[in-house]
């Protein structure tokens, strides 16, 4: 039976942690701002709106929402972005996305500025990723990937790390950024001939596929430890699963996160994280 690699054990360290350097930016005069941007009543995104306020009150982080109806002009989502923008209180964005199709979603990612950008949706903040510099923030998701491991105790020095996805949200930054920690990436996707024999060679193997068992048996081997990062809902099983076929892995690897209680729990206090970083970073003086 494998290691169940939980998330809330991972999002409390954090936020625990988190909350000592809110506290030390109060005596400041400072209190981390994050400012929500969302268009529209989409499930998914008051979801995660939801989790992300009920992380940011136990941190200790304010949060401001702008909320449009989804069929706002694009003119009244640049002037959102530019108060963002330019309000000095406010240390970090968090735009939900996709947007409505009669908006143009480049225009309004490129307007943000990177400083604010705490989910990496600006070219800035993807330069930072792939450059390894601290220019705007990492992809959550792709970053509490690496949370999870380093709170497991898994060292990526010289690891053999298969990632499969590769998507700007979370297969190619999450590659960039275990590299950074010394990781041996090998990329690969759907398309990847023989992707089975490519995981089983992986002592840690990270799926960010967005399919429904791109991972079953025959792609893993004893040992390994998966992080399973894909949110789907299977309607045969009437409920939500990952990437990887769990029932089948789960009793052949040394570790594997579930889904749900996985990733995405760990997804908000990296959103946290993020917002306490950009509001250090800002008053630095």
């Amino acid at each position: 039976m494998a290691k169940l690699l939980l998330g809330l054990p991972v999002a409390d360290a954090l936020t625990e942690a988190l909350s000592q350097r809110v506290e030390e930016l109060a005596r400041r005069g400072v209190t981390p701002t994050l400012a929500i941007v969302r268009v529209g009543e989409r499930d998914d995104d008051l979801s995660y709106e939801r989790g992300a306020l009920k992380r940011c009150a136990k941190v200790g982080i304010a949060v401001r929402q702008f909320v449009l109806p989804a069929d706002c002009s694009q003119e009244e989502l640049m002037a959102v972005i530019d108060e963002v923008n330019t309000d000095a209180a406010i240390n970090g964005c968090l735009m939900f996305r996709p947007l409505p199709k009669t908006l143009d979603e480049a225009a309004a990612c490129a307007a943000l500025d990177p400083a604010k950008d705490v989910d990496c949706i600006t070219e800035g903040s993807l330069y930072g990723v792939f450059a390894n510099r601290p220019i705007g923030f990492a992809p959550c998701t792709a970053e509490a990937c690496i949370e999870v491991l380093d709170h497991y105790g898994y060292d990526l020095t010289g690891a053999r790390v298969t990632v499969v996805g590769r998507s700007l949200v979370i297969g190619k930054p999450v590659s960039m950024m275990l590299q950074a920690r010394n990781a041996t990436v090998t990329m690969c996707h759907t398309r990847t001939r023989d992707l089975a024999a490519e995981c089983r060679d992986a002592e840690i193997l990270v799926v960010a596929a967005g399919h429904i068992g791109t991972v079953g048996a025959d792609a893993v081997a004893p040992g390994q430890v998966v992080i399973d990062v894909g949110i789907n809902w299977d309607e045969a099983a009437g409920k939500l699963c990952g990437d990887v076929a769990f029932d089948e892995v789960e009793p052949q690897v040394a570790a594997i996160t579930p889904v749900p209680r996985g990733v995405g729990s760990v997804t908000t206090a990296v959103l946290a994280k993020h917002v306490i970083m950009a509001a250090e970073r800002q008053n630095q003086a």
